[in-house]
């Protein structure tokens, strides 16, 4: 005599598993942020990487209760390229700039 499948206590999913964790909820912001970063305005590359370096703490601390590092990965690693752009391009101004100054004091004669 075969017995029917007992149900689960209430309250607990039926399928045994607890499901994939909720995913952060800025983990597409972070990602967008820095994807635009690197394509339009590279100005906001330091806002994803802040963003997503505390997303990141989050996820991991936690527990697994947090999802979608890879989305915050990928936007905060974006992020840290467009910062880094910035700041060549930064000291090449600079550079340019101190280079043109030096010219013209060099070629003007008193």
């Amino acid at each position: 005599m075969s017995y029917p499948p007992q149900q689960p206590p209430y309250g607990y999913p039926a399928y045994g598993a607890y499901g994939p964790p909720q995913e952060h909820p800025q983990a597409t912001i972070i990602l967008i942020l820095g994807i635009l970063s690197l394509v339009f305005c590279q100005i906001i590359g330091p806002v994803a990487w802040v963003m997503g370096k505390r997303a990141l703490n989050e996820i991991d601390a936690s527990g697994g209760a947090l999802g979608g590092r890879s989305n915050v990965m990928v936007g905060y690693i974006c992020g840290i390229i467009a910062s880094v752009l910035i700041i060549i391009s930064l000291l090449f101004i600079a550079l340019f700039l101190v280079l043109g100054i030096a010219g013209v004091w060099s070629s003007s004669s008193y």
